[in-house]
């Protein structure tokens, strides 16, 4: 069997914004199922609706996976600092190495525009979610404060902690 070749990461063009609420929908999808160790279910139907094209369009910076894109990873500044405000990869195309190396382009373009550090807010215990991160170098926040603060507490208005324990993480940059 031939292994899946990995599509080349790109900065997104205007004609990938309207794609990416679908394939945000569709990556959501790999949450059903997921039991967290609470015992909660997680449904895709219920996360908060993907993110509009005119919202996808005031992001900081959008890197998508393949043309057309299968993966996408949106990021946003939070505190002064990179954000992964959302990492989205197509089921067909998940198992490959593709969040991976989103993520790693994620932070190679964060440390090019001279940020510190990256945060981002996942399910803590959820395995393609904070212990994926974790394998990434990200650390989880314990001292929640500013923007960040302000983002975890609007996941919970938005019904995100009702899913599963949620954590805030940070990796650092090697600035040089």
């Amino acid at each position: 069997m031939k292994p899946r070749a990995v599509p080349a990461i790109r900065d997104a063009g205007a004609e990938d914004l309207a794609r990416l609420p679908e394939l945000e929908a569709a990556s959501d999808t790999l949450l059903d199922g997921v039991t967290e160790l609470d015992g909660v279910l997680i449904r895709s139907h219920g996360l908060p609706a993907p993110a509009a094209e005119a919202e996808l369009a005031a992001a900081l910076h959008i890197l998508v996976a393949g043309k057309p894109p299968v993966g996408f990873a949106r990021i946003e500044e939070v505190d002064g600092q990179a954000h992964l405000g959302q990492l989205s990869v197509h089921p067909s195309a998940a198992g490959a190495g593709l969040g991976r190396l989103l993520v790693q382009s994620a932070l190679r373009w964060a440390q090019e525009q001279g940020y510190r550090s990256m945060t981002l807010c996942t399910f803590a215990d959820v395995p393609f979610n904070a212990p994926f991160y974790r394998s990434c170098g990200f650390e989880p926040v314990d001292d929640l404060h500013g923007e960040l603060r302000a983002l975890r507490e609007h996941e919970g208005q938005l019904g995100l902690d009702a899913l599963g324990p949620r954590v805030a993480m940070v990796r650092e940059l090697n600035l040089q």
